[in-house]
């Protein structure tokens, strides 16, 4: 009995490891897509990952806005105003379903980039929420 128990608990230790490392691949490739297409300023693939009814906040807790229509609406426009618009990314952090990404953007040269921590929250394969800190 004792073997047994032991077997079920590795088996299950392997298999808790196997899905918490699948999810933090999802989730940074997520999080990879979206920063991709923010510096491609291509507004299609730009909202693709995240959710239907995605939420944005100040962190922690201010809503901005909610919803994948006013996020097309809202970077569409700021994609055709800023040519220049590029986020470096400094350092990314991936645990479980959160991807913590600490960035630097340009949206005009020659102007000192802003610093910014951008977390996404993973839910269902798609970015449900996200959370700006900004200095």
């Amino acid at each position: 009995m004792f073997k047994f128990a032991s077997v079920f608990l590795l088996f299950f230790l392997c298999m808790n490891a196997f899905g918490q490392e699948n999810m933090e691949k999802i989730a940074e490739k997520l999080a990879q897509e979206q920063l991709d297409a923010y510096n491609n300023r291509d507004i299609e693939a730009f909202v693709l990952p995240y959710a239907e009814n995605v939420k944005v906040f100040n962190f922690p807790a201010e809503l901005l806005y909610e919803g994948r229509d006013k996020m097309y609406d809202l970077y569409g426009r700021m994609f055709v105003r800023t040519p220049d618009l590029h986020c470096k990314l400094v350092n990314r952090i991936v645990m479980g379903n959160t991807v913590i990404d600490h960035e630097e953007v340009t949206r005009q040269k020659g102007e000192p980039p802003m610093k910014a921590l951008a977390i996404y929250k993973i839910k269902d394969g798609k970015i449900a929420e996200v959370y700006f800190v900004r200095e």
